[in-house]
């Protein structure tokens, strides 16, 4: 079985626990995806089945949409709402200019430094491992792309976005930066992916649908490379 799955990732499981499920339910060899999410991010995560696990780099260097909430006046150990959240004690009153011009400093091509909760490899061991040993390190900025990043609602201390940016985005990072520039702080508390590349969230299929399918049912569904 050869092709493309669109999956809705849901809050709590990783990017990986997608695969182990696909390849159990379905007695699948080769599963691979394209473009990790975190365990707190749901939507769009693009599966390759088969023939396909060798597109990955392809897939993975696409342009990716978000639909986000950052909640200011706290901050957190991994940039988000699955870490251990602190109050600042800064006041949160930022009026509505001071926080669209804060959002406007992160549009266009930006330097952006890799949260220590994360993948990325320093002398050979991920920084999440580092991490949880309490080792800090410093890593270099990678230039991403901030292509659109726009206000969609302020109920403060929350304020929900939607993101168009390149490979290599941390979002969360993105909510920790920006609750710096406001001076309260901030942590990502909501996040879901819309779009991978051509992959939009209206074609995804969720895990309650994918597990009540036969293999005949899942063969239908996939894209053709």
């Amino acid at each position: 079985m050869d092709g493309i799955l669109v999956v809705d990732k849901p809050q709590g499981m990783t990017s990986h626990d997608v695969v182990d499920f696909l390849r159990r339910r379905f007695r699948l060899k080769k599963v691979g995806h394209a473009g990790t999410l975190d365990p707190m991010a749901t939507g769009v995560l693009v599966m390759l089945i088969g023939a396909c696990t060798k597109l990955s780099a392809r897939f993975t260097a696409d342009e990716k949409a978000y639909e986000g909430t950052i909640t200011l006046g706290a901050v957190s150990d991994t940039g988000d709402a699955c870490g251990a959240i602190t109050p600042t004690g800064a006041p949160v009153t930022p009026t509505r200019e001071r926080i669209e011009a804060a959002f406007r400093q992160f549009e266009g091509e930006i330097d952006q430094r890799p949260p220590m909760y994360a993948a990325v490899k320093v002398g050979g061991k991920k920084l999440y491992e580092l991490a949880r040993k309490g080792v800090t390190v410093t890593v270099e900025p990678r230039r991403i792309t901030i292509s659109s990043l726009a206000i969609r609602s302020i109920e403060l201390p929350r304020v929900s976005f939607a993101l168009t940016c390149s490979k290599g985005t941390y979002v969360r990072q993105l909510a920790v930066d920006i609750g710096e520039s406001l001076g309260c702080g901030a942590y990502l508390s909501a996040l879901r992916r819309t779009r991978s590349g051509p992959f939009a969230i209206d074609g995804a299929v969720s895990l309650e649908e994918l597990r009540q399918m036969t293999a005949a049912g899942l063969s239908a569904r996939l894209l053709a490379p």
